[in-house]
């Protein structure tokens, strides 16, 4: 039990470090903040940030899109619970995977089921493009993460 245990916190560690150390240390000289710091930056000071999803992607992609390559959590911004989505760029620009679409949909869903606002943090290169063919295809793909925004939106979730 002990060794599932350091397994998988060693899995939740790797996951949570997001892109590469050459990524990381690119971003950094850039004047950017890692995605969690930006998280941390919007939540209210102390509140707690649950994140959703941290271990999507693993085993997939030659494990080269840790967490999906996305942030998705529930947290406190203005004492006000939110649904916050953040892309991490310093896995593959932050581009889009089939699974970080699935991630990002769950989140939205999870935002309409509960009327939580639904806070985006930005920083993206798009669809990742040798899967586009994977990240466009049916109505359970990217579009639908605008469908998803139109519906909250219509539902006066802000």
């Amino acid at each position: 039990m002990r060794e599932l245990t350091a397994e998988l916190r060693a899995r939740v560690a790797r996951a949570r470090e997001g892109g590469p150390a050459k990524a990381r240390d690119k971003h950094l000289a850039r004047g950017k903040l890692l995605v969690r710091d930006r998280i941390d930056r919007l939540l209210d000071p102390g509140s707690p940030f649950l994140e959703l999803s941290g271990l999507a992607a693993t085993g997939m992609y030659d494990d080269a899109v840790p967490a999906a390559g996305i942030v998705t959590g529930v947290g406190l911004v203005e004492g006000r619970e939110c649904i916050i989505v953040a892309n991490d760029a310093t896995v593959k620009g932050g581009t889009y995977y089939p699974m970080t679409v699935k991630k990002h949909l769950r989140a939205q869903t999870i935002a309409m089921d509960n009327h939580l606002p639904c806070l985006y943090l930005v920083d993206s290169g798009g669809a990742f493009l040798p899967m586009q063919d994977e990240v466009f295809p049916d109505r359970e793909h990217f579009g639908r993460i605008f469908y998803h925004q139109a519906q909250l939106s219509a539902r006066g979730i802000p």
